[in-house]
């Protein structure tokens, strides 16, 4: 059985309308992303982040920011910002740290400086970058697409939903 077998087994179990057990959903998970091509596990992301079956869209990226390097917390800030502008960010409770960090005339946040951000901040963006541009959901979810260990963290449930509109996609 090739790995590509493999991947449309897994993906068989996820589209049959009966989710597999939560726990094999890591597993199952890495084996999609490292074959699927990067949009249609944004695709899968997507539906994972507007599910009503798991938590708030700004509750997943808090999460996801904890756990990320420099480089990934500067990236999804540098597109949280750019959703909702930085006089936004500056008016924001919680947004004076960003807000400082984009003093002088600065536009993005460099992995030094997201290394400062506190995940409660970057969930409190997150949750208003959704409120007033809806697209972020789907920017972040190409962003996470790309950054497919990180997505792990968010546990079993949550990925089983990612799983099942990427199975559906494959259906398609």
């Amino acid at each position: 059985m090739t790995l590509l077998d493999s991947v449309s087994n897994v993906l068989n179990q996820y589209s049959s309308g009966s989710t597999p057990n939560a726990a094999n959903a890591t597993e199952h998970f890495d084996q999609v992303a490292q074959t699927a091509p990067p949009n249609a596990i944004a695709e899968g992301l997507s539906a994972m982040f507007k599910s009503n079956q798991t938590p708030a869209f700004g509750s997943m990226v808090g999460n996801l920011f904890n756990g990320s390097n420099g480089e990934q917390k500067a990236g999804m800030l540098n597109q949280l910002i750019a959703s909702v502008g930085p006089s936004t960010v500056a008016q924001m409770a919680g947004g004076g740290v960003l807000a400082s960090l984009l003093g002088g005339g600065a536009s993005q946040i460099t992995p030094q400086q997201a290394q400062n951000v506190s995940p409660e901040v970057v969930q409190q963006l997150a949750a208003h970058a959704e409120k007033t541009d809806p697209s972020i959901v789907d920017k972040a979810s190409a962003f996470y697409a790309q950054h497919s260990t990180l997505v792990k963290t968010l546990g079993g449930a949550a990925l089983s939903i990612a799983l099942a509109k990427v199975a559906e996609r494959q259906r398609a």
